[in-house]
């Protein structure tokens, strides 16, 4: 009613105090089409959601999301362009038709980065490490790094044929 056409639809975190959540994000997509023709995005893990039991359990959860009407994933930040390009083939082996768009995080904070890529199963590259060393009171720096790392990361995942991205800011 309010025109609202498209939709980033995720389960979020757990509710303090419960150990699951009330809907998965499955669920929240199929109701989402229930009630109108929405374009919904979902998420999706190249490195396997850290809640989930194996890759292939992830990957048939994201079929599923698909299956119930998603139009698009959008992935978890990365930093290896060939993690999201093999996850990418896995995702079209698994027959999974819908784009799946590479979520790229530039980063200018790399010990919060750090803390967080370990809470979200999220691999931070030795070569980033040695990138950063040195940095921490050097804000323009680790901006441009970040940003040079991020242009990296696209014009790599574009030679390949990826056309959308999602910055994560």
């Amino acid at each position: 009613d309010n025109d609202i056409r498209s939709i980033v639809a995720l389960r979020g975190d757990i509710p303090d105090g419960e150990s699951k959540p009330h809907m998965y994000s499955t669920d929240l997509v199929k109701l989402l089409k229930e009630q109108g023709d929405f374009d919904i995005s979902v998420a999706a893990y190249p490195e396997k959601h850290p809640e989930a039991s194996t890759a292939q359990f992830d990957l048939d959860v994201l079929k599923a999301k698909f299956d119930a009407g998603a139009n698009r994933a959008i992935s978890q930040f990365f930093f290896d362009a060939e993690t999201f390009l093999r996850f990418r083939d896995k995702c079209v082996k698994q027959g999974i038709e819908g784009d799946i768009v590479p979520g790229i995080l530039p980063v200018s904070n790399y010990k919060a980065l750090v803390k967080f890529a370990n809470l979200t199963n999220v691999h931070v590259p030795k070569w980033m490490h040695k990138l950063y060393q040195g940095t921490d009171n050097d804000a323009m720096t680790r901006n441009l790094i970040g940003a040079t790392i991020a242009m990296d990361m696209v014009k790599v995942l574009n030679q390949e044929g990826v056309k959308d991205f999602h910055f994560y800011t």
